[in-house]
């Protein structure tokens, strides 16, 4: 009875072998851009400069609406937003990744009136927080639904909500229930870079989500060399934090503006600055040599890419975009060669 024992035994551990091997081989990492809502109907043509640079994730960022941090109103899916924004909008744009082979993340996010910092939202009583809970179930419940429609592969139940998801822990696990009810994908939340180990609710996600603005440096045009050497206390923290809760970790957001200080404070959006495409240029390299090789670590999106690739960013264009700028073929560059390397897994 030995030999059948020892036979079972081979066979299952050579299947096994196979497949870990056939898991490994699909494990790409994410080369992700964060796709602009568009305000016209989208064609073929205009998803194809994103085949083209290598990317094989685009996030797909639906917006909520609130007058106020302090009013429990979100409206959504309105007649007057863009119609990439639309639930219309979403299921085509999101048809027309699917087609060329690009995986989707849903990821509905709010916007404050006047652009107010979402990590501030914060209801005045008990009876507000209620209220405005309801709203936000109702909001991302809609999302959860569309995305398990359009069999979209990851969704991301909230964006740098920090004392929301700080002051109300028991709504965040009871909602993660009921998405997983309706939704069978995976799931993840986008911290803020300096509040990530705040969510009480990481256990339940599949990834850990971090939109990776952390300050790097003063410098006009710091090198590649000084932003990896400031990149590596960080790099040992979100290591260590990856490890203890045993999740792998996703850039949800990860870019840099093309001005003077880049790397200074990279979540600084309004403000006006000299135009300086090295900086981002050593930014991008910096980040994507810190973090696309580690195995706890896998992959992000790219803030931003316009649907208008002709008309967007350019010389002179101080913005997030790298689109036709000197740093929109290092990323391409970046990207392809990522995406080898993941062929030979």
């Amino acid at each position: 009875m030995l030999l059948p024992k020892l036979f079972l035994c081979a066979v299952l551990l050579f299947n096994y072998s196979c497949s870990a091997q056939d898991t490994k081989k699909t494990d790409a990492k994410i080369n992700g851009l964060s796709f602009v809502a568009s305000n016209k109907k989208l064609l073929k043509k205009d998803i194809l400069p994103v085949v083209k640079f290598h990317a094989n994730w685009v996030a797909l960022m639906p917006f909520g609406y609130m007058p106020s941090d302090k009013e429990p109103m979100l409206t959504f899916n309105t007649e007057w937003q863009w119609w990439g924004e639309t639930h219309e909008g979403i299921k085509a744009t999101s048809s027309l990744f699917y087609m060329q082979g690009i995986k989707r993340m849903l990821k509905p996010q709010i916007w404050i009136k006047g652009g107010r910092f979402t990590g501030l939202i914060a209801m005045k009583s008990e009876e507000e927080w209620l209220q405005f809970e309801k709203k936000y179930e109702t909001f991302i419940l809609y999302y959860a639904k569309l995305a398990q429609e359009e069999h979209i592969e990851l969704l991301c139940i909230g964006t740098e909500l920090n004392l929301f998801v700080k002051s109300r822990p028991d709504y965040w696990k009871l909602i993660i229930l009921k998405i997983r009810k309706m939704y069978s994908g995976k799931l993840t939340y986008a911290a803020n870079w300096d509040s990530y180990e705040n969510p009480a609710f990481w256990d339940e996600l599949d990834y850990i989500g971090i939109d990776a603005y952390f300050p790097l440096s003063a410098a006009t045009t710091p090198t590649v060399k000084e932003l990896n050497e400031a990149w590596t206390p960080t790099k040992i923290a979100l290591n260590k934090f990856s490890q203890k809760k045993q999740k792998s970790i996703i850039f949800t957001e990860y870019g840099y503006r093309s001005i003077d200080f880049c790397a200074e404070k990279p979540w600084v959006s309004d403000t006006k600055a000299n135009y300086n495409v090295a900086a981002q240029q050593n930014a991008l390299i910096s980040i994507f040599d810190t973090f696309w090789q580690e195995t706890w670590f896998t992959g992000g999106f790219l803030w931003k890419w316009f649907d208008s690739n002709p008309n967007a960013g350019g010389q002179n264009h101080t913005g997030f975009t790298v689109q036709n700028k000197k740093t929109e073929t290092t990323v391409k560059k970046m990207y392809k060669n990522q995406s080898k390397i993941d062929e030979k897994r």
